[in-house]
């Protein structure tokens, strides 16, 4: 599946500047982590599972990833897109757990982008760019904060991926300090 059929997809089903938004970012995070972990061979893969993880949410938000894995497969989508996209809704709406490290990654920092940027929001620069860790921590505590964020699902993905919660905070801040002005640039574009 090409960059182009998948954004093709996904706006078919979502139209909402947010949701578009947050999909553009956690396939850049998602690039960013497939290069840092040692799969840069497959960044492609990893940016489009990041894409269309949310596919179904903005029509369908009762069946997230449920939908998802019917309109991916009723559109010939490859079965370990299917899969990947549909884990990161392990536990909350659907039985598929996350395997590969790619899934685990998704559903670890997908959550997490969405409290990074919340973070981002309330700063003075409205960037991650000069965001620190310890920031983005004691937001993290502060559960009246990006209270749609689930922490525990956040938590549950560091436990996943065998990494302590400051370790998957601060890779994935630097994914999104690193991917910020592409995410910019194709937000502004929409």
């Amino acid at each position: 599946m090409t960059r182009d059929e998948a954004w093709a997809l996904l706006t078919e089903y979502n139209k909402d500047h947010f949701h578009l938004q947050h999909a553009i970012t956690v396939e850049a995070v998602m690039r960013w982590y497939a290069n840092e972990l040692g799969f840069a061979d497959e960044a492609d893969k990893w940016a489009i599972v990041g894409l269309l993880h949310d596919l179904d949410f903005e029509m369908y938000p009762e069946e997230h990833c449920i939908k998802e894995e019917q309109i991916m497969r009723d559109r010939g989508v490859p079965e370990d897109i299917i899969h990947a996209t549909c884990s990161h809704g392990y536990g909350i709406t659907v039985d598929i757990q996350p395997e590969h490290l790619m899934e685990k990654v998704l559903f670890a920092a997908d959550e997490l982008t969405g409290l990074i940027g919340a973070c981002a929001l309330v700063r003075p620069s409205k960037s991650v760019s000069d965001m620190e860790l310890k920031s983005l921590k004691k937001k993290y505590k502060s559960p009246a904060f990006a209270a749609g964020c689930s922490r525990e699902v956040i938590q549950r993905g560091a436990d996943m991926l065998g990494w302590d919660l400051s370790e998957l905070m601060d890779r994935t801040l630097q994914a999104m300090k690193a991917t910020e002005a592409e995410i910019a640039e194709q937000v502004a574009a929409l």
